[in-house]
């Protein structure tokens, strides 16, 4: 086989513990940007639209573009109420995680190279809820129904897919009490997800690591 071609890849999140992991496997073979909100090569806030274009162009010319940020809030669901987008406890994940995936991938299809491509991150509680976890579950499962729409009509042979992992390991020490007899996953093994999809064929893809 040959050997595999060096992109520019910008890494949104790549503070976060799955971000740090996703540079750590990807650096090695490739030229890595880092974003996010505070720090980084590139400072990017996901939940605005303008920061993401500005940010996009900053990086320069990119192959590829790897997302590992987002926020969503977790709560019962008697603390939520009918209500607006903005006035909602689910908006957070709404503007953040959901659409902030939504604005980067669009960003990028007019950003990135001939060929690139583009990868989204849920998790989980798409197809696996806990309780408090109603907001998580349906960012998640957004996400992955835009990536497999959006798969059939990006332009330019561009690629996206979506990393689902389960809880990490690194994060039981926080999380624990919320995922009782859930199986968690090593971070590398998500960030290795990150590679299949950066560095092979497939699109409109959701790439499972349990």
């Amino acid at each position: 086989m040959t050997d595999v071609q060096r992109l520019r890849i910008l890494v949104i999140g790549a503070s976060g513990t799955l971000g740090r992991a996703i540079v750590d496997e990807l650096k090695p073979r490739h030229e890595i940007i880092t974003a996010g909100s505070k720090s980084g090569d590139v400072r990017i806030d996901v939940s605005d639209p303008a920061s993401i274009v500005a940010g996009l162009a900053t990086a320069g010319p990119l192959d590829a573009v790897a997302f590992a940020a987002g926020k969503v809030k977790f709560a019962p669901l008697a603390d939520f109420a009918p209500a607006t987008i903005a006035q909602s406890g689910y908006g957070l994940g709404i503007a953040d995680k959901l659409m902030g995936q939504v604005n980067v991938t669009l960003a990028a299809r007019d950003h990135l190279r001939d060929g690139g491509s583009i990868t989204l991150v849920t998790g989980i509680l798409t197809d696996q809820p806990i309780v408090q976890g109603t907001s998580a579950s349906m960012v998640n499962g957004a996400i992955e129904a835009f990536a497999r729409a959006a798969a059939i009509e990006l332009p330019r042979r561009l690629r996206i897919n979506v990393v689902n992992a389960s809880v990490f390991d690194e994060a039981m020490a926080k999380y624990g009490p919320y995922f009782r007899g859930f199986d968690p996953v090593p971070v590398a093994r998500a960030a290795r997800a990150f590679s299949r999809s950066v560095e092979g064929a497939q699109t409109g893809q959701v790439f499972f690591v349990r």
